[in-house]
């Protein structure tokens, strides 16, 4: 007879550690809701640490705005079944502050200027728009915009990231940038590893090694672009102190993925996140789900197999597409993963993509997602919430294309927030 396993009760159940996970707990932390969060490894290490909220529409015309809100006042009303369409700019808003609120007291602090968007140097050498960056990037902004001498430094074996490449192509916009390459002191020779190096440049005496290379490396007043690698744990003070060392206007650029800005994401959340009632189960698996209406959600959690139960009164879907595993794919359709909802999606394979792999529209499958309805409720195959307190947030909602509209982390933030939310009233209803 096999043994029982041990049960955790809770009020809601956030599945899911991305980043619209982490809101999710946040928002509900902060609420005070009796939550569990269970989750395998994050998609954080992937981001970029930048957050999107609205900067393209239509995709197909590539538009470039440079309000995110009036973008999303368009979008609304262009496409009335995008996800924030079921959101109130007030709502959206709240979930903005309180989320950048929770980063600057983490100290991981972000800057944005005011209500429009800014651009921002990517490790390609091109300009991409954003709501809110990392204040380790805001100098990088300001330098552009004021056009001053400006050193893009590279590091000898770090792959992905060229400033001969960012200065080649943003020559043209940008005369007075220039390209420069260092070895980055105490370095085994061969590659290297950009988390390596941001937990290397927590010791000062590293930062003061690496100030006196860069130092070498510069001309006169000239401020000084850095891949992101400053600091894992302590970024502002790593950042602060370096700056200080070389006397000259520093800013990071970011890198590609799996980024430091993800980690530190993710650390600041690890180490931060929490309350009373708030469970994280880290790294754990949910093996097993079910659900029916008038019953408590059932969830079988575990590291090495089913280790526990995890019985939820709700529960939010932040699963995410296909790298998240919210979604998957076979020769036939696009499927849920966990409770096998109905997915929006073409009704055929052969219209998931356009002939043209670049094409400027998208594909369907990009698209492909949970329906919900005006509480973010995932719909069953008649057109109804498929529970009264089931709940999707994030990039596994239907009819957005977060990549191309770049609106992800918006996304994530917002519709985690709204989740929370109308968690706690229909809850409140229910009882």
């Amino acid at each position: 007879m096999s043994k029982a396993l041990p049960e955790i009760r809770c009020d809601l159940m956030i599945v899911g550690t991305g980043l619209t996970g982490m809101a999710a707990a946040l928002f509900a932390a902060k609420a005070g809701v009796d939550t569990v969060q269970v989750g395998l490894t994050s998609e954080l290490n992937y981001a970029s640490g930048l957050l999107d909220l609205m900067g393209i529409h239509p995709v197909a015309e590539q538009r470039a705005w440079t309000s995110p809100w009036a973008a999303v006042e368009q979008l609304v009303r262009d496409e009335p079944a995008h996800p924030y369409a079921l959101l109130t700019e007030t709502e959206m808003r709240s979930a903005l502050t309180g989320f950048l609120d929770f980063l600057k007291r983490s100290g991981l602090p972000y800057w944005t200027d005011g209500d429009r968007n800014v651009q921002v140097i990517t490790p390609a050498g091109t300009l991409k728009s954003t709501y809110a960056v990392p204040s380790t990037l805001v100098n990088g902004i300001r330098s552009f915009a004021a056009q001053r001498p400006c050193r893009i430094i590279d590091i000898e074996g770090l792959k992905g990231f060229s400033a001969r490449q960012i200065v080649t192509s943003l020559g043209a916009h940008w005369p007075r940038l220039k390209a420069g390459r260092i070895a980055f002191p105490d370095a085994l020779p061969g590659e290297q590893y950009p988390e390596h190096m941001a937990r290397y440049l927590e010791i000062p005496a590293a930062r003061a090694r690496l100030a006196d290379v860069i130092r070498a490396a510069l001309g006169p007043d000239e401020d000084v672009g850095l891949p992101a690698i400053l600091g894992l744990y302590n970024t502002m003070a790593v950042f602060e102190d370096l700056q200080q060392r070389i006397e000259r206007p520093l800013f990071e650029i970011p890198i590609m993925p799996p980024a430091v800005a993800g980690l530190r994401l993710k650390h600041v959340f690890e180490q931060n996140l929490g309350g009373p009632k708030l469970r994280c189960l880290q790294a754990n698996e949910v093996f097993s789900a079910t659900m029916k209406t008038g019953q408590d959600f059932r969830f079988e959690v575990g590291r090495q197999g089913r280790e526990s139960v995890v019985r939820a009164r709700a529960a939010i879907l932040a699963t995410g597409r296909f790298f998240g595993k919210g979604l998957r794919a076979d020769r036939q359709c696009v499927r849920e993963t966990l409770f096998d909802l109905p997915v929006a999606q073409p009704d055929d394979r052969r219209h998931w993509h356009r002939g043209d792999l670049l094409d400027p529209r998208g594909h369907a499958v990009n698209r492909a997602g949970l329906a919900t309805d005006r509480h973010l409720r995932p719909l069953d195959a008649a057109g109804r919430a498929a529970h009264p307190l089931l709940f999707a947030a994030g990039s596994i909602l239907a009819h957005q294309d977060w990549a191309r509209m770049k609106c992800g982390a918006g996304l994530a933030v917002t519709t985690a927030y709204s989740a929370v939310q109308r968690c706690r009233e229909l809850i409140a209803i229910v009882k």
